[in-house]
């Protein structure tokens, strides 16, 4: 296994393991029953809890995220979720709590992450043998901080004439984002820490995302850190991928190297990522809902599928995680069961179906 192999590492007790399941729109029905089952092919006893959110939770709730479903999430505290598809320029959603209090977010993926306070994304990216080209030895992890930024919401109209938001950096969020990236090197045998920023044009957000990144790094002398500007993070990731290993970022800028280092690596639908949290874990392919190839059968589970298995290492499987990425990596590589998007003509369940039998193959 790459020594640069990533690890989530939150175990829980219990001899079955209730995972919840969040289906998604578009395309996600579809990659969430091709992982659901990859996943049962490991042996692991399973019990699916089916949450409903977005159109399913309207028809059952009223609400596209209603506090039944929130609390589901909390009790079940580890799940996966197909992507979510969020209309241009009319995303808001707002949660009413309990206790009568709300809040308002910038769209559904960010309410569900707000609500259950999950405050960093690992999104693990790597190249793929016949797959990736030049970019068959990628191995980056990106930490993406999630609860702020621009993606905040803090945003408000001037008339017709202008529009105004926030950028929000907060000490809190920054040193929680950057001790988790450090303690994940630690973890997992990883030699380098880079922060990506423009402190250089923002000296107040960038400017104290950076600062809060220098002093944690002093807390691990043994782990090398760096900083990069996030336009030249952009292009030496590109350039020299080899000089990268974690990668911490603010919202945005993490959401954006995220696409770029899947576009490395050779499809969006190779980029797997988890939204974690202290008491609460949701994971979920780093790409969108495709709703154009909806209901086709030719979406590309992998990232998903790569995904499930972040949540098994999670929860400390990590025999039946590493069985399901390899397997994954090994489908890909030898070509011969590919979707679409990376120029084969297999159906979804037909790429599922040929990692389920390597991971059943997996340890004779």
């Amino acid at each position: 296994m790459n020594s640069k192999h990533t690890t989530l590492d939150t175990p829980v007790g219990g001899t079955t393991m209730k995972f919840g399941v969040i289906r998604g729109n578009g395309i996600g029905p579809e990659i969430v029953e091709a992982t659901k089952y990859v996943l049962e092919a490991t042996g692991l006893a399973i019990e699916w809890v089916h949450i409903p959110v977005a159109e399913e939770a309207v028809k059952e709730y009223g609400h596209p995220l209603p506090q039944e479903s929130i609390n589901a999430l909390k009790e079940v505290k580890v799940a996966f979720k197909g992507p979510l598809i969020v209309d241009k320029m009319r995303g808001r959603i707002t949660c009413v709590h309990d206790d009568g209090s709300e809040d308002t977010y910038p769209s559904i993926n960010n309410a569900i992450r707000r609500e259950l306070k999950l405050f960093v994304c690992p999104r693990p990216i790597r190249g793929v043998l016949n797959i990736s080209g030049k970019y068959e030895n990628l191995d980056v992890t990106i930490m993406r901080e999630i609860t702020e930024d621009v993606y905040s919401g803090l945003e408000h109209k001037i008339g017709d004439v202008a529009a105004e938001g926030i950028k929000l950096t907060t000490r809190e969020a920054v040193e929680r984002v950057t001790r988790y990236s450090f303690d994940f090197a630690r973890k997992n045998g990883r030699k380098l820490v880079t922060c990506a920023h423009k402190a250089n044009a923002l000296s107040f957000t960038d400017g104290l995302f950076l600062k809060c990144f220098r002093e944690v790094a002093k807390e691990y002398p043994e782990i090398e850190s760096n900083d990069y500007m996030i336009d030249a993070t952009c292009y030496s990731l590109v350039k020299f991928p080899e000089k990268f290993d974690i990668i911490v970022a603010s919202n945005q800028y993490g959401d954006i190297l995220s696409d770029l280092a899947a576009g490395l690596a050779g499809s969006l639908g190779l980029a797997p990522g988890g939204n974690i949290g202290e008491h609460a874990s949701v994971f979920e392919a780093s790409h969108g809902a495709a709703d154009d190839i909806a209901g086709l059968g030719i979406a590309n589970p992998a990232a998903l599928i790569l995904s499930g298995a972040l949540m098994l290492r999670h929860i400390g499987n990590t025999v039946e995680a590493t069985k399901v990425e390899e397997s994954t990596r090994n489908v890909l590589s030898r070509g011969k069961v590919l979707t679409p998007d990376l120029g084969g003509t297999a159906t979804t369940m037909e790429f599922a179906e040929a990692i389920t039998k390597e991971v059943e193959a997996y340890s004779r």
